[in-house]
C-alpha cells in the first residue's frame, strides 16, 4: 500500500464526520495555488452569475463573491461540505447574494439558461457520466455561458501511487484529449487548455495541473 492516510483521503469523494471535517479543512488551504493559477485564465464580470459544482469548504464561493456584485451559487453531493459552505458564507447568504444547496451534478434544481459561468474544482473525478453531467451543466447555462474545470491531476501511465488512488476512491482522471472530447461530446465549443508543471497538494510529488475553459 502506497496511500498514507487512506482513511482520510477515502473522504475525498464525499466528506463526512470528523475526518471528513479534517479533508475539507487541508483542501481549503492546499487548493488555494490551483485556484489562483487556474483562476488567472478566467475572465469573470462584475454581473456574471456563478455556480460553483462541488463547492466543498466555500472557499471559491467567497472569492467569487468579491470578484461579481451579481448573485454567487455553489452545490455540493456532501451534506457535510454545504455546511461547512453555508458557515464560511453565511453574511453573504443572508443577504440574498449567495445560495448554496446539496444535489447531485447529474440532477441541479436550476432553470435552464440561468448562470454565465459554472466552475468545478477538483471534482470532474467523481461525476457519476462525466459526458451526460457536462450536458445538464449545459442545460443550466446561459447562451455562450462559460464551464471551467480545474484539475490538480494528469493521468500518469508509471504512477502506481496514482493507481491506487483511482481504486480508491473509484475516480476517473482525465487527460488533456479526455477533457477536450468529453467537453466537445457534450456540446461545447471553443474548448482552451492550459496545463502547469507543480506539485500534489497533498504528497508534495511533482504533478501537472490543467484547467479547461469551454463555452456554450
Amino acid at each position: 500500500m502506497i496511500i498514507e492516510n487512506s482513511n482520510l483521503l477515502i473522504n475525498a469523494r464525499n466528506p463526512q464526520g470528523e475526518l471528513g471535517d479534517k479533508l475539507i479543512d487541508q483542501m481549503n488551504i492546499n487548493h488555494e495555488g490551483l485556484a489562483k493559477w487556474s483562476l488567472s485564465h478566467l475572465k469573470i464580470l462584475k454581473e456574471d452569475i456563478i455556480l460553483d459544482i462541488g463547492c466543498g469548504g466555500g472557499v471559491n464561493i467567497k472569492r467569487f463573491l468579491k470578484m461579481t456584485e451579481n448573485k454567487v451559487y455553489g452545490i455540493d453531493y456532501s451534506e457535510l461540505a454545504v455546511e461547512r459552505s453555508v458557515k464560511l458564507n453565511q453574511s453573504s447568504i443572508d443577504v440574498g447574494r449567495c445560495e448554496i444547496i446539496q444535489c447531485s451534478v447529474s440532477d441541479m434544481p436550476f432553470k435552464d439558461n440561468s448562470f454565465d459561468i459554472i466552475t468545478a474544482f477538483e471534482t470532474v473525478y467523481f461525476w457519476p457520466d462525466f459526458v451526460n453531467d457536462l450536458k445538464e451543466v449545459l442545460r443550466v447555462l446561459k447562451p455562450d455561458g462559460i464551464i471551467f474545470i480545474a484539475n490538480e491531476a494528469l493521468p500518469k501511465e508509471d504512477d502506481n501511487r496514482q493507481k491506487e488512488l483511482i481504486e480508491l476512491l473509484d475516480m476517473n482522471i482525465y487527460s488533456k484529449d479526455e477533457l477536450i472530447e468529453s467537453l466537445r461530446n457534450a456540446g461545447f465549443s471553443d474548448v482552451t487548455t492550459y496545463v502547469k508543471e507543480s506539485k500534489d497538494s497533498f504528497t508534495g510529488e511533482d504533478a501537472d495541473w490543467i484547467c479547461a475553459i469551454a463555452k456554450k
